[in-house]
């Protein structure tokens, strides 16, 4: 989920915890179990900082590691063992076990959409999305709002919560069950369809969906339960040949490759005999454009000369980061 969702729901833990007899006639306990669950909440993605290193750690690292099953007791302990310096006379467990359960639901609610998160690390890297939740949903959002209005208001914090999360659980139950009728709905158009990625949008009767066949990809959209192809690409293998050798160790399209389990892929070369290789993920299609992609230009003695992975929306853009530097690999 996006950062402002995450730390409503935090507020929102804070506000259930009122139901703790411990944190409800302690006033200290339940300020640091706010605090507890307010950061805790936000915890895992302090992986953002990779991006001051490049694209290509960021995209391998976020919600890789730092959401993994290690790290969230990492998380709990770390947030909750800082706050209880400065408030030693609380029970510590009771901090703990509020900023733990704030850094599970991060890390459980982030499983829903179509990004998804390495949550089973380190018994499996396998990236889990499963796609019906938005990154941003506003009936999620606004729902947190509004039980925090409700709090500011005088509403028993305990209760109003207690009340809104039920209305999400069955929200989720909701999404998932459109969910199952879309993939429903295309297996039925094609028979030999082995994955449908599918990514929710803002809007609630419109996905966008990303389908594997045995020989074929297609892309396309659900409208009101109306499947409409937009494009279709034949799946063709990475060849085994030198220049996709040279080209899958560049930082970049191995981060690429790690993170997308559907993309096409295109070699072209210049007049320069300058290669390039490109991939582009298909689940992200926006007004008639993949954005999602990693790029590699070598040259004719199979050098990386440039290289970059990330969301981009014009060609014209894309050109402009694959402008050699001093600082290229």
């Amino acid at each position: 989920m996006d950062t402002g969702t995450h730390i409503v729901m935090g507020v929102a833990l804070g506000g259930l915890a009122t139901l703790d007899p411990n944190v409800q006639s302690n006033p200290t306990l339940f300020h640091a179990v706010l605090v507890g669950t307010v950061v805790g909440s936000h915890a895992p993605d302090f992986d953002t900082i990779f991006k001051l290193k490049s694209n290509a750690t960021y995209i391998r690292q976020h919600r890789g590691a730092s959401h993994s099953l290690p790290a969230i007791l990492m998380w709990s302990l770390l947030v909750s063992g800082v706050i209880y310096l400065f408030v030693p006379e609380v029970s510590y467990l009771t901090l703990w076990l509020w900023t733990l359960l704030a850094v599970s639901i991060h890390v459980f609610v982030d499983l829903f959409n179509a990004y998804g998160t390495q949550a089973f690390r380190p018994f499996t890297k396998k990236w889990i999305a499963k796609g019906f939740i938005n990154t941003f949903d506003p009936y999620i959002f606004f729902l947190n709002v509004a039980g925090i209005v409700a709090w500011a208001l005088g509403a028993n914090p305990g209760y109003t919560w207690l009340i809104i999360y039920t209305v999400i659980v069955l929200y989720y139950i909701k999404r998932y069950m459109d969910k199952r009728e879309i993939v429903q709905k295309i297996k039925e158009y094609f028979p030999d369809t082995e994955i449908v990625a599918t990514s929710p949008t803002l809007k609630q009767n419109y996905w966008r969906v990303a389908i594997t066949t045995s020989d074929r990809y297609y892309v396309g959209s659900v409208e009101n339960r109306h499947i409409e192809i937009v494009d279709e690409f034949y799946r063709v293998p990475l060849p085994d040949t030198d220049v996709i050798k040279a080209a899958i160790k560049d930082k970049n399209i191995s981060s690429f490759l790690n993170f997308s389990p559907v993309y096409r892929w295109e070699i072209n070369t210049d007049e320069e005999d300058i290669i390039e290789v490109r991939f582009i993920d298909l689940r992200y299609r926006s007004k008639g454009y993949y954005p999602f992609v990693a790029v590699v230009k070598l040259d004719k003695s199979l050098e990386v000369i440039t290289s970059y992975t990330g969301w981009i929306f014009s060609e014209q853009k894309l050109q402009s980061k694959l402008i050699p530097s001093d600082s290229s690999p």
